[in-house]
């Protein structure tokens, strides 16, 4: 399989799906209702379904009081062989929608996370990663006979092993993560206060509501701006919510009514962040060719000036033909940097640096404000 981390190319073409509206709610039962959406019109499916808890009776802590746990007849179903039967059901419907760059998120519990697993790769989907989403405030285990449950799993899956082009946005994620590659364990704490969405009666409206970080971590890692998300189980609307705020278009299924209701007012009230802020990362492979001969054609860089290291070690003089020299060698700014140093290779951009009114600067700051000229020209 053929894996980019940059994800896909900003010049990639995307096949929009044909509707209007940025998002929407379709009421059913999720295998129906994708169904009648065309194949392969989506770029990303989050999906959460039930996680079949196999609950005996109700939960109730040592002081005898009920645990408001989920009991609700979605969840339940008559055996193994049941859950698994909707399990594939529902992640053939998925895969018939996907792009095939496109990629699936599906989380879930012990209860249920390893059958969907196995179902996946039966389908010939193609597992990327798991992900633990690691609670801050778990729910206690009030018998105390078991390990506090602090955790639910993610899985990350292409379409299928030859899957090419997917969306990974490595390096704003590793940027936002002070310059460390983002890890495959996460912490957030459960869905609580103002984002707790309520019913009349004051109390939470859904058992599983999903934080709005957990959500917006997983599209802004594999998707981009415009691209169609789907959650076929969209309860309250978080993933919606989150996709809206973040400039995707969403599609999601719900069988609630009630749900679905809550989940439109919701995302209706999303504000989008502004447009410049949800720019796609430009890579350094994405973004235009910038010669060093440029910079000294545009008399940023002066012939005859010397380039240093940070350190002041070596010194190279710049030539009017875009090449630099260091003693009796001349060549690029990548060559004589790894000549200077003794190395095979070297990034001539970071690691020379010309002294200005404002002190060493790195010849690379010069070569960025180009292409942001570049940029603002388009």
């Amino acid at each position: 399989m053929a894996v980019s981390r940059r994800g896909a190319s900003l010049q990639a073409p995307r096949r929009h799906f044909e509707s209007p509206e940025v998002a929407r709610i379709l009421v059913g039962d999720c295998v129906a209702e994708m169904a009648k959406l065309p194949a392969a019109s989506v770029d990303l499916v989050f999906a959460d379904p039930p996680y079949n808890l196999q609950l005996q009776g109700d939960l109730k802590r040592p002081d005898h009081s009920h645990v408001d746990a989920v009991n609700d007849d979605w969840d339940k179903f008559a055996s193994f062989e049941a859950y698994d039967d909707f399990t594939r059901a529902w992640l053939l419907g998925c895969r018939r929608l996907l792009k095939p760059s496109g990629t699936l998120w599906v989380i879930g519990s012990y209860h249920n996370i390893f059958r969907v697993g196995t179902i996946l790769q039966d389908l010939g989907f193609w597992i990327l990663n798991d992900v633990v989403w690691r609670k801050t405030n778990p729910m206690p285990n009030f018998r105390g006979r078991r390990f506090t449950n602090a955790h639910e799993t993610l899985i990350w899956a292409t379409r299928d092993p030859k899957a090419k082009g997917y969306t990974f946005n490595y390096e704003a994620l590793k940027a936002g993560n002070d310059g460390v590659q983002m890890r495959s364990d996460w912490t957030f704490p459960l869905c609580t206060g103002e984002e707790r969405l309520k019913g009349d009666d004051g109390k939470k409206l859904h058992p599983t509501q999903k934080p709005e970080g957990l959500l917006a971590r997983v599209i802004l890692s594999s998707s981009r701006p415009d691209d169609l998300v789907l959650d076929p189980f969209s309860g309250t609307g978080t993933t919606g919510a989150v996709a809206r705020r973040l400039g995707r278009r969403f599609i999601g299924v719900e069988r609630d009514s009630g749900y679905a209701k809550a989940a439109e007012k919701r995302i209706n009230e999303v504000e989008p962040l502004p447009e410049a802020s949800l720019a796609p990362f430009m890579t350094a492979r994405e973004a235009p060719r910038v010669a060093f001969a440029t910079l000294i054609e545009r008399g940023m860089v002066k012939p005859g000036k010397h380039l240093v290291d940070v350190k002041g070690r070596y010194k190279a003089m710049v030539r009017a033909d875009g090449a630099i020299s260091l003693g009796n060698s001349v060549g690029s700014i990548h060559r004589i940097g790894a000549l200077a140093q003794g190395l095979d290779a070297c990034n001539g951009w970071t690691f020379w640096h010309l002294e200005t009114d404002k002190g060493l600067t790195s010849i690379d700051a010069f070569r960025s404000q180009i292409r942001s000229e570049m940029a603002d020209a388009i």
